[in-house]
């Protein structure tokens, strides 16, 4: 891996050549209507591409295509452990490019380029990996039936399906969804979000140089209420995989119900509690992980940490350990090496953000730091880390998903009443429990309705465990093993050993 500071990442975005067309059975292909939408990056305004803002006759032909390619068995009927080596090349492809893919999601999004390399393109390339090798090591069942009968049980992939991914993680999450569906021998279309489109378009260039079939691995961009909504409609797709907010995933359970019922699986919004209780003995670690975690990629975390659950006999010393860390977090270029909070993903967001600081204000919570946008002669999309104290659970500010650099601190008297404020929300898809305590840790960790419990710990990832919630946080888990259960169907085959 090469160093990030000796690179000129300024002047490498200038020499940057994008791939903006969609890419459908294997080639960039403009529109059908020949229309484009402007990728604008949120560093400093500046314009980026124009990409194809496809629609639903795009749809149709990228769906032709894929399965065209299913229907072959290029892929599909690929040995597990063909389909093993060539993702495993994709996996190394993407190492190679991780430069250019790096600065293609920084710039799009606005993420630092010190975790774009480090976190992103890595994590990317270690899941494709991670289910290369997995899909070879997955065996059918016999079930245990009468002697005189054979009941074999298998998986079979779903055949075509879509992915609709967002823009916080844009090759992150897109590999989620591709890895497994892939290894299972599907065929894809990937919708990534319109503020996010560039790191998609290049990874399916990347899959046809790795030996991935042409027809295997679509993108279709465009925007939601037309590309999303068509491929949710669509007839001839079997599966859609979606994450972004619960109302968008509210959208697509509609469609499946209102086509041809397709499997669909949701990973969705998330307002995660960390509760922080007086039986821990070290308040300044366990504040300095939740500011750590809820600033840690401008905010834009569907797991971010933004309710913190406080004991009052500790309220203290966490307000002033968070308010520190703050102050240390100054929004910069995302392409400095050294930025550690970059740019929040377009004007809209931004606005949208801002406006809760008004909400808090109004609602009565009290704004300790930050609360202003920063750098705005630089043309782009920054906020301070923010910071609200002594909210109550029912104010906004503790409701809503901001998605944004801001913490939501509400103190509580025990340790009752931080399990009743945690569970009093629509979401249920990660929280925290900071206790010294074995008892509580056990206790508390079983009452918390979410998909994901940390305990003395936050944020801890591996593609060996599911990743997913309950409530309004979403149907269904990314990664792991159980991720192929979304991307398979389960046959039941009887044989009758009767001569």
């Amino acid at each position: 891996m090469s160093d990030i500071s000796k690179i000129d990442w300024h002047q490498s975005a200038l020499d940057l050549k994008i791939k903006s067309k969609a890419f459908i059975g294997g080639q960039f292909t403009d529109s059908v209507s020949g229309q484009t939408f402007t990728s604008i990056s949120p560093i400093d305004g500046r314009t980026l591409a124009e990409v194809a803002a496809c629609d639903v006759e795009d749809v149709n032909i990228a769906v032709k295509s894929a399965r065209k390619a299913f229907k072959s068995g290029d892929w599909s009927n690929r040995t597990p452990v063909e389909r093993k080596a060539i993702l495993q090349n994709f996996a190394q492809i993407i190492r190679n490019n991780r430069n250019e893919l790096a600065l293609l999601e920084t710039l799009d999004m606005g993420k630092p380029i010190a975790n774009s390399t480090s976190i992103d393109v890595n994590a990317t390339a270690n899941c494709f990996d991670w289910y290369a090798e997995s899909i070879d090591k997955i065996y059918g069942e016999i079930a245990p039936t009468a002697n005189n009968y054979l009941a074999l049980v298998t998986r079979e992939p779903l055949g075509v399906v879509a992915a609709v991914v967002p823009w916080n993680f844009p090759m992150l999450m897109a590999a989620w969804k591709l890895a497994p569906a892939l290894a299972a021998g599907n065929s894809i279309i990937l919708k990534p979000a319109e503020q996010s489109s560039l790191t998609a378009l290049k990874l399916a260039e990347l899959a046809v140089e790795a030996g991935i079939p042409q027809g295997v691995f679509n993108v279709v961009t465009g925007y939601g209420p037309e590309v999303g909504r068509a491929l949710g409609m669509h007839m001839d797709i079997d599966g859609l995989f979606f994450t972004g907010s619960t109302q968008v995933g509210k959208y697509f359970m509609e469609y499946a119900a209102k086509s041809n019922l397709k499997t669909i699986g949701l990973e969705l919004g998330g307002k995660s509690p960390f509760l922080l209780l007086e039986s821990y003995k070290d308040t300044k670690r366990a504040a300095t992980t939740v500011a750590n975690s809820i600033f840690f990629n401008q905010g834009e975390m569907c797991t971010a940490p933004s309710r913190l659950i406080v004991e009052r006999s500790v309220h203290e010393e966490a307000v002033e350990t968070i308010v520190n860390i703050a102050k240390s977090l100054i929004p910069n270029n995302p392409l400095n090496a050294q930025t550690k909070m970059g740019a929040m993903v377009d004007v809209a967001h931004t606005e949208r953000v801002m406006n809760f600081v008004n909400i808090a204000e109004k609602d009565g919570a009290d704004v300790v730091i930050g609360g202003k946008q920063t750098r705005i002669k630089s043309g782009g999309c920054y906020i301070e880390p923010t910071v609200f104290d002594n909210v109550k659970n029912n104010m906004r500010v503790a409701q809503d998903e901001i998605f944004g650099p801001m913490l939501s601190i509400i103190p509580v008297d025990s340790v009752d009443e931080a399990i009743q404020v945690a569970n009093d929300s629509p979401y249920g898809l990660a929280s925290s429990v900071w206790t010294n305590d074995l008892n509580t840790a056990h206790t508390v960790s079983r009452k918390i309705h979410a998909g994901i419990v940390y305990v003395n710990c936050y944020d801890v990832d591996d593609m060996t465990t599911p990743f997913g919630g309950v409530k309004q946080s979403g149907i269904g888990r990314d990664k792991s093993l159980h991720a192929l259960d979304k991307f398979t169907e389960i046959k039941s085959t009887w044989i009758s050993l009767d001569i």
